[in-house]
């Protein structure tokens, strides 16, 4: 059965400790579900949320989503049973915190690599996504997303970058701008998938769509989400509108027109199409399809 879906627009965190929220988020309708072994599970609790995860997946696997778990830190105590449980969990993807240099993707790429072959799981099948959540993160970002052919996103993690840059998170997001630019030109020059950071006021939803706005503008592929409630706002403005389809369409009909009168230069409303311009109008209509608008 194939159950993710091709769309990163919205990954919603949900804690290993919470069955009700964990059955829950399955009628949602976020893209990503991202089952927590971190931060939102105590300390007592890593090994209850460690099984309940596993179990989760294993018998009631969300159908329709993209599977990530998030295991602790990289030089935690929690780490090796983290991904034994995980791996043997068989998600689409394991999504690892703190990723500060390549030769910690590849330690990790090797740990799972032993699991998969001795739970006889197809040796690669599960993707790994790195959150950049320090300023040797976004430094080494490049160097992160191609160190494994595992690797398909970065995810860059606000609170924690702020933190180690000694500045104040705000809203706005100025203090992240520069971090999320190096993120995203690592992430496109290594062709993996660039996800932003969480907005974290849940009750703020005009804050959240003007923060939104910035990351669909800037080019990032979605974002990672801590509430329900900001699942449909970011999602809208990672699916194309109904004037953005139209226009992608006619740019694509121009394109095939000119080719045709085998035209040197292609013109639409007076101005001229390059690739860059055919490149987001298909890109545009891929988008539209995946979130299943008639194109």
């Amino acid at each position: 059965m194939e159950h993710k879906t091709s769309l990163k627009r919205t990954g919603l965190y949900v804690s290993g400790t919470n069955p009700v929220n964990m059955i829950q988020a399955s009628f949602y309708n976020e893209d990503c579900m991202i089952f927590d072994m971190e931060d939102s599970v105590p300390l007592a609790e890593k090994d209850a949320a460690r099984l309940l995860i596993y179990r989760m997946l294993r018998d009631h696997r969300p159908v329709g989503k993209y599977i990530i778990i998030r295991v602790n830190g990289i030089y935690s105590e929690y780490i090796d049973e983290d991904l034994e449980a995980a791996v043997r969990a068989k998600p689409d993807a394991i999504r690892i915190p703190k990723v500060e240099y390549e030769n910690e993707v590849k330690m990790i790429d090797e740990k799972i690599t032993r699991i998969e072959k001795e739970a006889g799981i197809e040796e690669g099948s599960i993707e790994l996504w790195c959150n950049i959540e320090s300023y040797l993160g976004v430094l080494n970002a490049y160097e992160i997303a191609s160190a494994s052919p595992r690797v398909v996103a970065l995810a860059l993690g606000a609170e924690d970058f702020t933190a180690s840059m000694k500045a104040q998170r705000t809203k706005s997001g100025q203090e992240i701008f520069y971090a999320r630019n190096a993120v995203l030109m690592a992430c496109r020059k290594a062709g993996v998938e660039a996800i932003d950071a969480v907005f974290s006021d849940i009750n703020d939803v005009e804050g959240l769509k003007a923060d939104t706005a910035l990351t669909k503008n800037l080019g990032f592929d979605g974002k990672t989400i801590v509430h329900p409630r900001q699942i449909d706002v970011v999602n809208s403005f990672f699916t194309p509108s109904v004037k953005e389809i139209k226009y992608a369409q006619r740019v694509l009909e121009a394109v095939e027109e000119g080719k045709r009168l085998k035209k040197g230069a292609v013109t639409l409303d007076g101005g001229m199409i390059d690739k860059p311009m055919e490149l987001r109008a298909l890109t545009t209509l891929a988008q539209a399809r995946a979130a299943g608008i008639k194109v």
